[in-house]
């Protein structure tokens, strides 16, 4: 199973739970890059590449238009499926602009199975989602989902239909469209005025996270930085701990990259702007202990 890199951890734990390997590809800020894409396909004989092409988690990448095309065709020719986690499409800021639409919209061939969720975007406890694709493909994971959940509860599904053919729907969107893009902003401004030393390249606009580099040196000893989730993490995380620091993104993705630190903050949970500026606040009490600072 071929997985973008870095990912989160929750990719890599349904990849072990389905008894798979996840092999890392790497992603760049225009996506996951097609040639090796390919290269993984040819090593691996891998028959599905899992990803999320609008605002990847964690990076916060957008498939360029000019990749979405390869990497269909890639698949295609490797005889494998692409599971797109459209997880975010319903989590944009104010100011993304018009939105690329669905790798499925671009497959007439039954490459694509879509997978979205109104789960995030409304409530942790409204576990709805919708998985959809073409051809041979759809009979089989139809029965699959007869087998395993027989189906979905119809209160559940009347209530969703309610939800999204409310007036009251687009109004949720566009509120929680500009409390994320207020939330990123201030957390942007903190770690610039707080934290310079994080080299944030990429600032979305979608998603509830940002993708800080840490400084040279931060993740290991002898001046070489090491993928988070070594030394680094461990002295960060008790840092952070011991100030109070909300540490749950704290954990290591897959990487396949030259190693590097990096840390993903979430301003997600926070119950307003203002606790982001007390977080940011603590993660640099944090930072300046294990820096020395």
């Amino acid at each position: 199973m071929l997985v973008e890199s870095p990912t989160y951890p929750g990719m890599l734990a349904i990849a072990r739970a389905a008894g798979l390997r996840p092999v890392p590809v790497p992603v760049d800020a225009d996506g996951v890059r097609p040639a090796l894409l390919a290269d993984a396909f040819r090593a691996t004989g891998a028959r599905v590449f899992v990803c999320q092409p609008l605002f990847q988690n964690p990076t916060g990448a957008v498939l360029a238009p000019e990749r979405r095309g390869e990497v269909l065709r890639i698949a295609r020719a490797a005889g494998a499926f692409v599971v797109e986690d459209d997880f975010v499409r319903r989590l944009v800021h104010e100011d993304a602009g018009p939105l690329p639409a669905p790798l499925a919209a671009d497959d007439p061939d039954g490459v694509v199975v879509h997978v979205c969720s109104l789960t995030k975007a409304t409530s942790p406890s409204f576990r709805v989602s919708a998985l959809a694709a073409r051809g041979p493909v759809l009979e089989r994971l139809r029965a699959i989902q007869i087998v395993d959940t027989f189906f979905v509860p119809r209160p559940l599904q009347e209530a969703a239909l309610e939800l999204v053919g409310s007036p009251a729907w687009p109004r949720h969107l566009r509120a929680v469209s500009a409390e994320l893009k207020a939330r990123r902003d201030a957390m942007t401004s903190a770690l610039r005025l707080n934290l310079p030393e994080m080299s944030l390249a990429h600032v979305p606009s979608g998603g509830y996270h940002l993708w800080p580099r840490l400084p040279e040196g931060t993740g290991g000893t002898g001046g070489t930085p090491q993928a988070f989730g070594s030394g680094g993490e461990a002295a960060l995380t008790s840092a952070a701990l011991r100030s109070e620091e909300h540490t749950s993104d704290l954990q290591a993705p897959l990487s396949a990259e030259p190693p590097a630190a990096h840390v993903r903050l979430s301003f997600a949970a926070v119950a307003n702007v203002g606790e982001i500026a007390e977080g940011v606040r603590r993660l640099r009490t944090a930072c300046q202990e294990v820096w020395g600072g």
